[in-house]
């Protein structure tokens, strides 16, 4: 995954895209942050990817409509040839309502909306799909339709209530192994009621193999904004750091917060050391449920995270025999 370090040049971003592709991951998801258009950086990378597919987002439902999401992932993939998904999710306070000036209400209805209008749109079949958040009427894409496959950031149980509705795929953001495990039962749960088959659940995960010591500080600022949120600072809890949790939540100063974090932190929710120990932790995390692991790596003294991708580039897949 595009990892969007704020403390990186942006254009590295695009390395990190190359080196993905030299070295035959499969999938590359390109979200959104402070600094590119998602579907412009997933347009940069893709004319110039050979094996890659383009995985664009989760992009936020309560600033981006149906159709313009919609439009955009029919663009990378008409112009880059590349095939492209879509992922969405509800985003946070700070984005949607202090960023974009929108009002983030209701936003398990609002994925659900969204989703229900974009599987129509992404099929390239006419939308006509009514919503008291989100809601769309009438458009059809005019360029070739990229294929309805909607991945779903799902934290919350609306969230996951309207992922296990409507995605083919679930992704979850920085979580523990037993968080895993228990989103893992609960998706299951839904879809079983839902009568729905068993849905794949990807997870992102900062990573770091033989990282420079300021790779580790990287990482740890990348946390400190997380423990004071809803949801992830009671799973930070959960494993043991709840003062800094307390702190977080107190008020303290986000330099504060950072210097009371030690690299154990990391072990509970990343995938940083040495190679043994990162490939014995994604077993783990594999253990727990998770299907897909989406490796989000550590640029500080790795340009372009090429040592981490390098060490866990996938294995090669053998030809196809004719016994099969």
């Amino acid at each position: 995954m595009i990892p969007f370090w704020q403390d990186r040049p942006p254009a590295e971003d695009l390395l990190v895209g190359a080196a993905a592709d030299a070295l035959g991951y499969g999938e590359l998801w390109i979200g959104e942050m402070a600094t590119y258009d998602a579907f412009a950086l997933a347009t940069a990378i893709g004319v110039r990817a050979t094996g890659l597919t383009l995985t664009v987002g989760p992009l936020a439902v309560h600033v981006r409509t149906p159709v313009t999401m919609a439009v955009g992932a029919a663009s990378v993939a008409a112009l880059t040839g590349r095939p492209v998904r879509l992922a969405i999710g509800s985003s946070s306070t700070v984005v949607v309502e202090r960023w974009h000036g929108r009002p983030r209400r209701r936003p398990a209805a609002a994925l659900d909306q969204a989703a229900r209008a974009l599987r129509v749109l992404l099929a390239g079949e006419r939308a006509d799909v009514p919503g008291d958040v989100v809601a769309t009427g009438g458009y059809r894409l005019r360029l070739p339709a990229p294929g309805a496959h909607l991945t779903m950031a799902a934290f919350g149980d609306g969230a996951l209530r309207a992922a296990a509705r409507h995605a083919d795929r679930v992704v979850l953001n920085m979580v523990t192994p037993a968080a895993v495990a228990a989103f893992r039962a609960r998706l299951d749960a839904l879809t079983d009621e839902l009568a729905r088959p068993r849905l794949p659940l990807a997870i992102w995960l900062l990573a770091a193999v033989d990282p420079a010591d300021e790779a580790v500080a990287q990482a740890l600022r990348g946390k400190v904004s997380y423990l004071a949120a809803p949801g992830y600072g009671e799973m930070f809890a959960a494993a043991g750091f709840g003062a800094v949790v307390d702190l977080a939540r107190s008020g303290a100063r986000p330099g504060e917060v950072l210097a009371a974090l030690g690299p154990e932190l990391l072990d509970a929710v990343a995938l940083v050391g040495p190679e043994a120990a990162v490939r014995a932790r994604l077993d783990t995390y594999h253990r727990a449920g998770a299907d897909e692991v989406a490796l989000v790596p550590a640029t500080a003294g790795d340009p372009g995270g090429a040592r981490t991708l390098e060490a866990l580039r996938p294995a090669p897949q053998p030809e196809p025999s004719s016994a099969w």
